[in-house]
């Protein structure tokens, strides 16, 4: 049986992996574990003064312009990389400069096709209303779950769809089935099949890429069995609009990949603009695999996170 002690020290670390390695704030990590804000602060506390976290401020190892172009030149299919400092809060500075350069590029008549999860709200908070006419904005992916954990899927798409004075189109399914022949079943629905089609024909996709860690949302909206999460985390490095992906961006379960609603990743690499936005290092494998395989054109990530992009070379 664990002290006292232990059990602190085990709830300090829980909370000190959500805040600095997943990106929650303190009220997220509150309503996570069911502990008040005030609690959170001091077991963040309590982590920093026991050594259990150490902050270590790094000079940025190489200037932004040419981490930039470094990247540009490991990954050739990429048109464009934006980088932001991400000191202070990684995941709200990705957010501010994605949100800005979608509103650079959507214009009239557009399709923006959406992802969903915590990086795609944040990106989706910041987005200003636009003067633009006949855009669409669909969710390219299932998204209830059985689970009250949020996957922010309705907030995002809704907040989007006004800033581009539409309506938003929502893809109302799980993004997982049970079975294959259920998930065929619910595509040939004649309004499930028009969303999918509008995903496909999207002129912008904005997605991110999930992990394969225990704390990995798709794991936590509870659509896998034991054994089916851990042969994924034992072959996959992370998802891609929810169909896990090897480190070259190879899809790694079919049988799962039958059974997952949503845009085809292959689709990805017709989009005019198809826009990766990330501020977590531990998707730098997910990333890297979904980069390597063309999925994406358009970067935005923090700089620690380029950097270790950058630096990063899969195993063998």
């Amino acid at each position: 049986m664990e002290s006292d002690d232990q059990k602190r020290i085990s709830q300090a670390l829980k909370v000190a992996t959500l805040y600095y390695r997943e990106g929650y704030n303190q009220q997220d990590i509150a309503t996570e574990l069911n502990i008040s804000r005030a609690t959170v602060s001091r077991l963040l506390q309590f982590g920093r003064d026991q050594g259990l976290v150490t902050i270590k401020i790094n000079n940025p190892l190489a200037p932004l312009d040419q981490l930039r172009t470094q990247l540009l030149e490991k990954y050739p299919t990429l048109k464009k990389v934006i980088i932001v400092p991400g000191k202070d809060n990684p995941l709200e500075e990705v957010g501010v400069a994605a949100a800005r350069y979608l509103e650079e590029i959507v214009k009239d008549n557009d399709i923006l096709g959406l992802g969903w999860g915590r990086t795609l709200y944040h990106v989706a908070l910041h987005i200003a209303p636009k003067d633009v006419t006949d855009v669409k904005v669909v969710q390219m992916r299932g998204s209830v779950a059985n689970t009250e954990t949020k996957n922010y899927a309705f907030e995002t798409v809704n907040t989007f769809a006004n800033a581009f004075h539409t309506l938003p189109q929502y893809l109302p399914v799980p993004v997982i089935f049970d079975h294959a022949k259920t998930e065929k079943l619910v595509e040939d629905d004649t309004h499930i099949k028009y969303i999918l089609r509008q995903g496909k024909e999207a002129d912008i996709a904005v997605f991110t890429v999930g992990t394969v860690r225990d704390s990995a949302l798709l794991f936590r909206l509870g659509y896998f069995t034991k054994a089916e999460q851990e042969k994924l985390q034992s072959e996959a490095v992370g998802d891609v609009f929810s169909r896990f992906i090897d480190a070259r961006g190879r899809v790694v379960d079919h049988d799962i990949n039958e059974r997952t609603i949503g845009i085809d990743l292959v689709e990805l690499r017709k989009k005019k603009h198809s826009v990766l936005v990330a501020a977590n290092v531990a998707k730098i494998p997910a990333i890297n695999g979904a980069l390597t395989a063309e999925y994406a054109n358009t970067l935005v990530i923090d700089q620690e996170s380029a950097n270790d992009l950058l630096a990063f070379s899969p195993k063998s």
